[in-house]
């Protein structure tokens, strides 16, 4: 496929369009291995960035990185019931290494509860080892069968925190705590505004009590789960024999919790800010945020490049990403559209005319209507102005962002037919009374392909709760909200 040829539009189909620019913008490829992906330098850089914010939060609230094992004991997995069924089919299994059949099956890493509380019993002793607080940066596998780059593919990058508490409070703190990091960081640096919540029973992770969400509304109205946090009470601290010394003398189980975020949110950036030329990505996250480009023109080249460096070097020195792009096989007008596919925020553009009006062009990758894309400035406004204007445009594509999902958001909604109505007409993220039957989430799941995304968290819920269950039969129990999902 030609790198130049126009992209499908989002309008025409969401999920072409999405494949392409992920190619095409060099994010990622497909790889020999079925299900999983190579995931290229521009896509590793947005990677690094998030890796980057994300480790500071971690360890800014008091956790630890640290590495396990990426062959766990079959017989691990096995011992907790829920964890095993749910992930059993996914599942890739080594029986042969060294030339020999193993004694015992290996588990390639699907997630790290088993191995890690299995070592937090060995390390814990007494009421003063705890709180355990550790996070791991790592790579895991689940067969999938049905796979689309970063949103769902067999092997994926990812951090897992798995944290030990001496009390059940201390462990729904850490929960929340984390789920309100996840949030923050998403908004932040993602410019991709989630509303949080609490997991049905049927949409929980395996093996946990409780499971919060964060859950973003992608520009085709469907929701994305981009983080999850979850409680997992005493469950695997049973299986592992993770007990402590209480401070009166008695011998208790931990409480344990484990909370991820993946490469997966890459394909959420890609689906909350893309247009159909290409990526947007957000400044804070952009590996490059400004790409010169010199225009050269015979013998004005040398001061043109010599121009270039010099930009360069400021920009750098007020702490922007800046390359110079210089090809000399590539026309200004294929780099252009090659940068803008890749979604930089800013391109510098600096030509023999520039030169000589001491200025600079600018152009910036999205603009709100009416607006020009491209500015001429003086020269030094042009480079001392642009940290600030980089702060505008990802402050301006969060509010962009959350202003798409409220105005998605459908409230208010009684009966079974209301919800089909709102869904039809397009609508995201669609709230109603639930009166806890999970029999009414099969039914809803089975006919309008929409699940209970999350029972919203207090800022999130609506300001008079339903009273009537969106069965239109019972009582509601609680505000859910419902989306089509990936």
């Amino acid at each position: 496929m030609g790198n130049n040829k126009q992209l499908t539009s989002q309008s025409e189909d969401f999920s072409a369009w999405y494949n392409e620019v992920v190619l095409r913008a060099e994010l990622a490829d497909h790889s020999p291995v079925r299900g999983s992906m190579v995931i290229r330098p521009w896509g590793y850089g947005i990677w690094e960035r998030m890796q980057s914010a994300l480790d500071t939060m971690f360890k800014e609230t008091g956790h630890e990185n640290a590495y396990f094992p990426l062959l766990i004991p079959m017989s691990f997995i096995e011992r907790e019931k829920e964890h095993i069924e749910g992930f059993a089919p996914e599942l890739a299994i080594v029986t042969r290494a060294g030339g020999k059949e193993l004694e015992e099956p290996y588990v390639v890493r699907p997630t790290s509860e088993t191995i890690i509380y299995s070592m937090y019993a060995k390390w814990v002793q007494s009421y003063r080892d705890l709180p355990v607080l550790m996070n791991q940066w790592a790579n895991v596998i689940r067969w999938e069968m049905r796979t689309r780059l970063f949103l769902r593919t067999s092997e994926f990058l990812w951090q897992e925190g798995h944290t030990a508490h001496a009390t059940a409070g201390e462990a729904e703190e850490e929960t929340l705590l984390i789920l309100e990091l996840y949030r923050k960081f998403m908004d932040e640096w993602l410019a991709m505004p989630p509303i949080t919540g609490l997991k049905s029973d049927s949409e929980k992770f395996a093996g946990a009590v409780n499971s919060y969400s964060c859950e973003a509304l992608m520009k085709d109205k469907k929701a994305l789960q981009a983080g999850t946090s979850h409680f997992l009470g005493q469950n695997f601290s049973k299986q592992f024999e993770l007990t402590f010394q209480s401070e009166d003398g008695a011998e208790e189980y931990a409480w344990n919790t484990s909370w991820g975020v993946s490469t997966r949110l890459i394909g959420g950036v890609v689906m909350t800010h893309g247009d159909d030329s290409g990526l947007v990505i957000p400044p804070r996250l952009a590996p490059t945020q400004v790409v010169i480009i010199p225009i050269l023109a015979g013998e004005e080249t040398s001061g043109v490049l010599e121009k270039a460096d010099e930009v360069l070097g400021r920009l750098k020195k007020l702490g922007v990403r800046a390359k110079i792009d210089s090809r000399d096989n590539l026309s200004p007008g294929a780099k252009y559209f090659e940068w803008e596919r890749k979604g930089v925020p800013f391109r510098m553009e600096i030509g023999p005319k520039d030169l000589h009006n001491e200025q600079l062009a600018l152009v910036r990758r999205l603009t709100p209507e009416g607006e020009n894309r491209k500015a001429f400035l003086p020269e030094t406004e042009a480079i001392t102005k642009l940290p600030e204007k980089l702060e505008y445009f990802q402050d301006d594509l969060l509010e962009a962002a959350r202003t798409r999902r409220d105005d998605s958001t459908v409230r208010g909604v009684n009966s079974f037919g209301e919800l089909k109505e709102a869904f039809d007409s397009g609508a995201g993220f669609v709230y109603t009374g639930w009166s806890g039957n999970p029999a009414v989430e099969d039914t809803v799941k089975e006919q309008l392909k929409a699940t209970i995304r999350v029972l919203p968290g207090e800022e999130f819920l609506s300001e008079s709760s339903p009273r009537k269950c969106v069965s239109g039969d019972t009582d509601s129990v609680t505000e859910v909200v419902w989306a089509r999902a990936y």
